[in-house]
């Protein structure tokens, strides 16, 4: 217990999923969180849930493409805490279609919640970041973004791939401040996203799609949870990750290994 204590984090896309996971983890262990979504109520309940076991939490919605928005989360996230020490960039999207037929507008919108959010988000966090004399930046991509794959996420890969770029770049650009950057890079996980992937229809389709995707890819057949994902993240927030930087932290219960 006590991992983050004293810390101050910010997470995106926090309503569900690993967001809300990992917001919830930071929390228990000690860190005060701002949790942001899109959405406009979800944010809220996920910090009514820390303040119901004793933690500090609040919550605005928040629209990851949009750089005045930004500029004001960072800014409340200064008022309400008085630092920010942890950014979670977590807020993504899933568009899956065929290269051959995939709309411009379906492409430009992906790229733009899921490189253009993490962009704007590492741009703001940077300078608050360096007043409080270092933190770590923590920016979902995908195992997608590590290898092709032939299920018409292309263009998903596409923007997980250029957050794992991106992320080197921001680790050496600023190691002099202190301020560490990592990628994580989720397998076969159990959240929302999927819905926008796997065929979906009559209640529970979706999640036997899910289950049987990952007994026949995942090399111990188990379908993974956002408590997976979010016990990584809680590892690079806290300072027993302090000598780790521009690294992917892939957790996939060995899907890339072979």
């Amino acid at each position: 217990m006590g991992q983050v204590k004293g810390k101050v984090a910010l997470v995106t896309g926090a309503a569900s999923g690993i967001g809300k996971a990992t917001a919830l983890t930071l929390a228990r262990e000690g860190a005060s969180v701002m949790v942001t979504d899109v959405a406009a109520d979800g944010p809220h309940g996920v910090a009514r849930e820390i303040a119901d076991f004793g933690g500090k939490a609040q919550a605005l919605q928040q629209d990851t493409t949009d750089e005045s928005g930004w500029q004001e989360v960072i800014a409340a996230t200064l008022m309400a805490f008085g630092k920010l020490d942890v950014l979670v960039n977590n807020a993504g999207i899933a568009i899956s279609g065929s290269i051959e037929t995939f709309s411009l507008d379906d492409w430009r919108r992906q790229c733009a919640v899921n490189i253009d959010g993490v962009f704007l988000g590492v741009k703001h966090a940077i300078p608050a970041m360096r007043d409080s004399g270092g933190g770590s930046i923590i920016n979902l991509s995908s195992i997608a973004g590590l290898r092709g794959n032939r299920s018409g996420l292309a263009g998903y890969s596409a923007t997980k791939g250029a957050v794992r770029l991106f992320t080197k770049c921001a680790a050496l650009e600023f190691a002099a401040d202190k301020i560490r950057v990592n990628s994580v890079h989720p397998g076969i996980i159990e959240t929302p996203i999927w819905d926008a992937i796997l065929p979906t229809g009559e209640q529970g389709r979706n999640r036997g799609d899910l289950n049987q995707r990952a007994v026949q890819t995942v090399p111990n057949g188990v379908l993974g949870q956002p408590q997976d994902i979010a016990n990584g993240i809680l590892f690079l927030a806290s300072d027993a990750s302090a000598y780790m930087s521009g690294s992917e932290l892939v957790i996939d219960a060995g899907v890339t290994a072979g």
